[in-house]
């Protein structure tokens, strides 16, 4: 099972080229999932209409068969409505003590982000299809992509923070309290729903960290384009999640002889050679991200023949190369002990500024700010014993470097 996340700058062509891509695997004879959530449902007029009945693609996950391809929509409105109705069923006994009365699933209406949380759900039964040997995923644009990605560690982390599983042990002790304060302790059921969150998170962020699952970007070359890919990227290397391939869509025909023509191919050519050669090393490791160019149609793709012209293209499907860029790399602690008396925590942040970047040590865990994103990574076990001496920022990575604390760092004889 291989799964593709597809993302891009807003009006880049992403959920084109997620069609695309799921098209040109099935036209070599994969078993394909399109997964999609956009409410304007844009897959329609690319793919046409759905043939045959619904089918469950995964549980809780029905899909309709276009154009060789299984095409499954995410309802976040209904999924909302459902775990909201459930969740109150749940603490029914809490609602009642506090005198609430419940809300019909009828009344109920989706609130901001849910959107997010449904995505991911769809993303776990998607991983865990039956039907599929390829799931493509129509993420939303770049920056809420990096968020909604970004989600599952990070609900995680609030969740162990606020209902930690080791104050399940008091719960014997929970009457007594209760008595001795005069008011109610937390019920047992939030502590359950708390663990019940955590082992969902977990399975979604298994799903988004594994190596089977590959992360592209969907950019039309130009200024515009590389500043939003600037600050997309640098929030995924801050989340540590890579990507596997940069597709430079809606690239013009070079040689036109119209003067604005000319121009426009020029610049579009200009700036896809910057992401893929040795001037992109401030955005993307150089040659390590293969840049893909999507030529234009010159006219917006409309129904199955347009998607089977640019399912074509070369390299469209995702390679093994993808693959290997994939994997998880784990930010290095470098000894310099022996030289310079420090540890220094090597972090790869390709296209930061230093004027965009902060960090705040708390306890055991590292606050990184970098540009629009933050995000607290626990600090491995070598650093805890260490108080933060600097850091600086040179060709996209930041060190940060640790002198040891003589009351925690063991001696040496």
């Amino acid at each position: 099972m291989r799964i593709l996340l597809i993302t891009g700058p807003g009006g880049a062509g992403r959920t084109t080229v997620a069609a695309a891509t799921a098209v040109a695997a099935a036209r070599t004879g994969q078993r394909v999932l399109l997964l999609s959530q956009d409410p304007g449902d844009p897959l329609a007029a690319l793919v046409g209409e759905p043939a045959g009945e619904s089918v469950e693609a995964a549980p809780g996950l029905a899909a309709v068969p276009a154009g060789g391809v299984l095409v499954a929509r995410v309802d976040s409105g209904e999924e909302f409505r459902e775990e909201l109705v459930a969740l109150q069923e749940r603490g029914s006994a809490l609602l009642g003590m506090v005198g609430a009365r419940p809300l019909g699933a009828e009344e109920l209406t989706e609130l901001p982000g849910a959107e997010q949380f449904a995505l991911l759900r769809a993303l776990r039964r998607a991983a865990a299809a039956p039907a599929a040997d390829l799931v493509v995923v129509d993420l939303p644009p770049l920056h809420q992509a990096v968020a909604t990605l970004a989600l599952p560690a990070q609900l995680r982390r609030y969740l162990a923070r606020l209902l930690p599983a080791e104050r399940q042990a008091a719960r014997a002790l929970r009457p007594v309290l209760a008595q001795l304060a005069g008011v109610p302790m937390p019920a047992q059921w939030l502590y359950e729903a708390a663990a019940r969150w955590d082992e969902e998170l977990a399975a979604v962020q298994a799903v988004v960290e594994a190596a089977g699952t590959s992360l592209r970007i969907v950019a039309e070359p130009g200024p515009g384009a590389d500043a939003a890919l600037r600050t997309g990227l640098l929030g995924l290397a801050l989340e540590q999640l890579p990507v596997g391939a940069i597709v430079a869509n809606r690239m013009v025909p070079q040689g036109s002889p119209d003067p604005w023509l000319a121009g426009l191919a020029a610049q579009q050519e200009k700036y896809a050679a910057q992401w893929a050669g040795p001037a992109s090393a401030g955005v993307v490791p150089a040659g390590d991200v293969p840049v893909l160019p999507l030529g234009h149609l010159g006219r917006d793709p409309s129904g199955p023949e347009d998607l089977t012209r640019l399912a074509g293209a070369e390299g469209l499907l995702p390679g093994a190369s993808e693959a290997r860029v994939r994997a998880r790399s784990a930010w290095v602690v470098e000894d310099r002990l022996a030289d310079d008396g420090v540890l220094v925590w090597v972090v790869p942040l390709p296209g930061a500024h230093k004027r965009d970047l902060d960090l705040v040590r708390r306890g055991d865990e590292l606050l990184l700010a970098a540009g629009p994103y933050r995000r607290i990574v626990p600090l491995p076990s070598a650093l805890r014993r260490c108080t933060v001496s600097g850091a600086a920022l040179a060709d996209g990575v930041l060190r940060i470097r640790f002198t040891p604390d003589p009351d925690l760092w063991p001696r040496r004889p």
